[in-house]
């Protein structure tokens, strides 16, 4: 959702645990903007096959980020230019794939944001009829319909749908707190801390 636009991937991060965000081979690939946020529209493609993302840039709603499960495939690409094009003159957030797409400069000219494992030029086919809003896996994470998928130029973190707003308030509570503390304060109790810490290893002094 909009509320979670402004919150960076690294305090979510600081909040959830590490089943929660994807594996680091999950990146952007086009660049500015480099920052994507939205509810889940997941859907399921056999390796080599494209056909759901293609429906879904008609069935997800404006807002969305379609996250797409291939099975592990980075052979065939599940969009390219048109495809990315038409999904943003739909109002799509942007698209989190598990896999790899191709058209890359277009999306970036059109300043739509796609996250993945990669490009490649060569197009999947269009012949199977999967799913869309299952749970599906994504980088390492199982992503669930509606679940708020926050990407940025630091990874990309999946949170619960049942626990947005929970989550929502300690993000901005730690980003208060982090915004109120000046870096020497922040030095003080860091340098502190990790005193404390080798002091107890029996290397401090």
């Amino acid at each position: 959702m909009d509320t979670f636009a402004d919150v960076p991937t690294t305090t979510l991060a600081d909040v959830l645990s590490r089943e929660h965000i994807m594996d680091l081979g999950i990146r952007s690939l086009t660049g500015t903007p480099g920052r994507l946020a939205g509810p889940a529209f997941t859907v399921r493609c056999p390796p080599g096959d494209n056909l759901m993302v293609h429906a879904a840039v008609y069935r997800a709603a404006p807002g969305s980020v379609i996250v797409v499960d291939t099975g592990g495939d980075v052979e065939y690409a599940v969009a390219g230019g048109n495809v990315l094009a038409v999904a943003q003159r739909h109002g799509v957030a942007g698209l989190v794939v598990d896999g790899v797409i191709r058209d890359v400069a277009e999306a970036r000219e059109a300043a739509f944001p796609v996250f993945g494992r990669g490009v490649v030029p060569i197009p999947g086919a269009k012949a199977v009829v999967g799913e869309h809003n299952v749970a599906v896996r994504c980088g390492g994470v199982t992503v669930g319909a509606g679940d708020i998928v926050v990407a940025d130029e630091d990874g990309v973190v999946v949170v619960p749908a049942g626990r947005r707003y929970e989550v929502f308030a300690a993000a901005r509570a730690k980003l208060a707190k982090d915004e109120a503390e000046t870096l020497d304060a922040w030095e003080r109790a860091h340098r502190a801390r990790i005193d404390a810490i080798l002091a107890e290893g029996g290397f401090g002094g």
